[in-house]
C-alpha cells in the first residue's frame, strides 16, 4: 500500500493511526501542501486524486481519497483487529464521534479555508486565529458532551480498545495545541488523548515521526 501524505495533515494522520492499529505496512509518498505553491496542485497528483487533497491511499489497483472513506475501506478489507464495535448502536456512536471531528471541526479549519480567509477575504492573523479557536471550542465541546459520563466511554472513546473515533480525535488535538487553543474545558477528551499517545500506533503516526517531518 502507498499513502500520499503530508506530515501535518490531520486527515492523513488519522489514516496513519488506523494503518498502524491494524498492523499494516505502507509506503509514505510525501505531498507538501505549502512548497512549490502546494504540491497537491501538481498535474501528477491531480491524476492520483482529482480533489487535490491528502491523504490518498493506493492499494494495488484501488485508489481511495478522503480519510473517512479510507478508514471504512481498511475496516472492510482488513477487519482484524476491528476499529469499530460489533453492534450497530456502537458503530453508529463511534461514527458520530468521528464525524463530529472530521465533518464539523476539520473542514472549517482546513488549510484552504484559512488561506481563503486571508487572501480572498483579507482577514489578518488575529481574525483567522480567532476563527480557528472558535470552531475548535464549539466542536470539541460537542465531542466532550458525547464522551463525558457515557456508559460506553472507557479508556478510549468507546471501550478499552483504541479505534476509529480515537484515530480522528488525536490529530484534532494535535492541531488544536499547535494553534494555541485552550483545551482545559475538555477533561474527558484530554484523558483519552493521553491514553492514546502512550501507544506505539499513535506515536509512530505522529507528525514528528514522519519521513517528511520538518520538526
Amino acid at each position: 500500500m502507498k499513502l500520499y501524505s503530508y506530515f501535518r495533515s490531520s486527515a492523513a494522520y488519522r489514516v496513519r493511526i488506523a494503518l498502524n492499529l491494524k498492523g499494516l505496512s505502507y509506503e509514505t509518498i510525501p505531498v507538501h501542501l505549502l512548497k512549490e505553491g502546494g504540491q497537491q496542485f501538481s498535474d501528477s497528483y491531480r491524476a492520483v486524486n482529482p480533489s487535490q487533497l491528502v491523504p490518498t491511499l493506493v492499494d494495488n489497483d484501488v485508489t481511495v481519497g478522503q480519510s473517512i472513506a479510507i478508514l471504512e475501506y481498511l475496516e472492510e478489507t482488513h477487519p482484524q483487529p476491528p476499529l469499530l464495535p460489533t453492534d450497530a448502536a456502537g458503530r453508529a456512536r463511534v461514527r458520530a464521534i468521528a464525524q463530529n471531528i472530521a465533518c464539523d471541526i476539520h473542514p472549517l479549519n482546513n488549510l484552504r479555508v484559512l488561506k481563503y480567509l486571508k487572501h480572498e477575504l483579507g482577514q489578518d492573523d488575529d481574525a483567522r486565529n480567532g476563527w480557528y479557536k472558535h470552531w475548535i471550542a464549539v466542536g470539541l465541546g460537542a465531542v466532550e458532551a458525547l464522551l463525558a459520563d457515557h456508559p460506553d466511554t472507557g479508556r478510549f472513546c468507546h471501550g478499552d480498545q483504541p479505534g476509529y473515533a480515537d484515530a480522528c480525535l488525536v490529530p484534532q488535538l494535535f492541531n488544536a495545541r499547535r494553534m494555541g487553543c485552550d483545551t482545559s474545558a475538555f477533561p474527558t477528551i484530554m484523558r483519552i488523548d493521553a491514553a492514546c499517545t502512550e501507544l506505539d500506533a499513535f506515536c509512530d503516526a505522529a507528525p514528528g515521526s514522519q519521513p517528511d517531518s520538518e520538526g
